[in-house]
């Protein structure tokens, strides 16, 4: 079932971040050519891609409003990657408190709920990581 919600705004892409920075991404250029790239998500190619996304995602509407109040659609970045002849992006993951609460949890049922064994009984050569 397609999302049916409005296209958010395109997000605003910040001429002085290098691409490099991110851990997913590898560009061999320095002019991202963001400044181009705004002009035509504005001008339509947000609202277009956001429609065709829309039309086939499994997003639901209640996950949608989660990660727009967030904020995450606004931390999107595209940039030029003229070496690879393509238009590269970053996706924001998660928020690190996120994933952070998600470890807190793990610990905290490991360490005071947690009154079991595991089955799997390791093979004596197997290092301990500790």
């Amino acid at each position: 079932m397609p999302l049916d919600v409005e296209p958010p705004p395109p997000p605003e892409l910040e001429p002085q971040v290098d691409a490099e920075e991110y851990d997913d991404v590898n560009v061999e250029v320095s002019d991202y050519r963001r400044d181009e790239l705004a002009e035509f998500l504005a001008d339509g190619a947000w609202e277009q891609a956001f429609g065709e996304w829309a039309a086939d995602t499994s997003v639901d509407e209640p996950t949608y409003e989660v990660v727009r109040e967030l904020g995450l659609l606004d931390r999107f970045d595209f940039f030029w990657d003229d070496f690879a002849n393509r238009v590269g992006y970053h996706a924001p993951g998660i928020p690190e408190d996120w994933t952070e609460l998600g470890q807190t949890v793990c610990d905290v049922l490991k360490d005071d709920y947690i009154d079991w064994d595991a089955e799997y009984e390791p093979p004596d050569d197997v290092p301990d990581f500790e």
